[in-house]
C-alpha cells in the first residue's frame, strides 16, 4: 500500500511510518513540524518507499498518484502545545481535517482520524464507553483541543456518512514511549526528565487524579488493526489498568532511582480527574488489548530518554 501519515513526524505519527515501512509499504510522511521533529524520521531518508513532505495541512494539498489510506496525526496533542498554538490547534483539527479528508476521496483511499479521550472532557462515567458523549467546557483553555478533535469526528462521520467513505475513527488514550518530548507537559516525560536530574518531580492538584497509560507498540497495534476492520465508529485504543498521578510519580522514581521528592502544584483548569478507557469494542471487535506493563514500558522510555540526552 501507498499510505500518506499526517503528522507523521510527531511522536506518534513516527512509530507509524516505521510500523508500514517495516512491512514494505510506501510511506509519506506530511509535517510543519510545528511540533513533530525530523530527527524522529530522520533514520527513514535513506529508504527508497519513503519520503517527507513539509506542508501544514490546513492549506491546499496535492499529492500526485495513487494513495491507499490516510492516517491524519496532524495536531498539536499535549496541554503545553495547544495552550501555545490555541489557532493552529482548532485549524488543523477543523480546516485540515477537511483538507485531509477531500484528499482521501479524490484518491479514493480509506481514511483514519487520530482523536483523543479528551473528546471525554472531564468525564462524569468512569470508565469512558464510546457511547459517552462527554462533559467538556467548549469556551475553556483545553477546549481548543477538545473541541478541534469533536468537530473532526463529526467532519469524519459526515464525509464516511455522504460519500460512503471508509473512515476509521480512533480515541486515544494517555500513550507513552521513545520519542516524546522532555517537556512536552505530559506527565510520563514530565516524570521522568525530572527523576533523572534529581529536581522535584511536580505533580498538579492533589495526585489523585487518574490515567492509564498505554506503551506506544500496544497502540501501533491496535492503531494497524483498527485500519484493516470495518469498523465505522469511533473505537477507544488505550490500556485500561488505572493509577493516580501520585502513583506514577512514585514508579518513575524508583525506576531511575532518583533522588527527586514529590511537590504538589495547582491543577489548571478543567484538568480530567479520571481517566480511563472501556476497550469492550476493541477487544471484540480489533481483537486487541495492550500487552506491555507499565513498569516494562516506563524502563523502555527511561532508557530513551537516557540515551537521548
Amino acid at each position: 500500500m501507498k499510505i500518506l501519515i499526517t503528522g507523521g513526524a510527531g511522536f506518534i505519527g513516527s512509530h507509524l511510518c516505521d510500523y508500514f515501512l517495516a512491512r514494505k509499504h510506501f510511506v509519506i510522511c506530511m509535517d510543519n513540524l510545528i511540533t513533530g521533529n525530523i530527527k524522529n524520521i530522520e533514520h527513514l531518508f535513506g529508504n527508497d518507499r519513503f519520503s517527507f513532505i513539509k506542508h501544514d495541512v490546513t492549506n491546499y494539498i496535492h499529492v500526485p498518484g495513487k494513495i491507499d489510506a490516510v492516517l491524519h496525526f496532524a495536531s498539536p496533542a499535549s496541554p503545553i502545545d495547544y495552550l501555545k498554538f490555541p489557532i493552529p490547534t482548532l485549524k488543523v483539527g477543523a480546516l485540515g481535517t477537511h483538507k485531509v479528508l477531500g484528499l482521501a476521496k479524490e484518491k479514493k483511499a480509506s481514511f483514519m482520524l487520530a482523536s483523543t479521550s479528551e473528546t471525554y472532557g472531564d468525564p462524569l462515567v468512569n470508565p469512558q464507553p464510546e457511547t459517552y458523549w462527554g462533559n467538556v467546557n467548549p469556551i475553556g483553555p483545553r477546549g481548543v483541543y477538545d473541541e478541534a478533535k469533536r468537530f473532526a469526528e463529526a467532519m469524519t462521520m459526515a464525509y464516511g456518512r455522504y460519500h460512503k467513505m471508509p473512515v476509521r475513527i480512533v480515541r486515544i488514550f494517555n500513550t507513552y514511549g521513545p520519542r516524546m518530548r522532555k517537556h512536552d507537559g505530559r506527565a510520563v516525560p514530565e516524570f521522568i526528565n525530572q527523576a533523572l536530574n534529581n529536581k522535584p518531580v511536580t505533580v498538579f492538584g492533589k495526585g489523585t487524579q487518574t490515567r492509564s497509560f498505554c506503551y506506544v507498540s500496544d497502540l501501533i497495534d491496535g492503531l494497524s488493526k483498527l485500519l484493516v476492520s470495518k469498523a465505522n465508529s469511533p473505537v477507544n485504543i488505550g490500556n485500561p489498568n488505572e493509577i493516580t498521578l501520585t502513583q506514577l510519580a512514585k514508579i518513575i522514581i524508583k525506576l531511575t532511582d532518583s533522588k527527586s521528592k514529590i511537590v504538589y502544584k495547582t491543577l489548571p483548569v478543567d484538568d480530567p480527574k479520571v481517566r480511563r478507557p472501556d476497550i469492550t469494542k476493541a477487544k471484540t471487535l480489533l481483537k486487541w488489548q495492550p500487552a506491555i506493563p507499565l513498569e516494562k514500558g516506563l524502563k523502555n522510555t527511561i532508557d530513551w530518554f537516557k540515551k537521548s540526552s
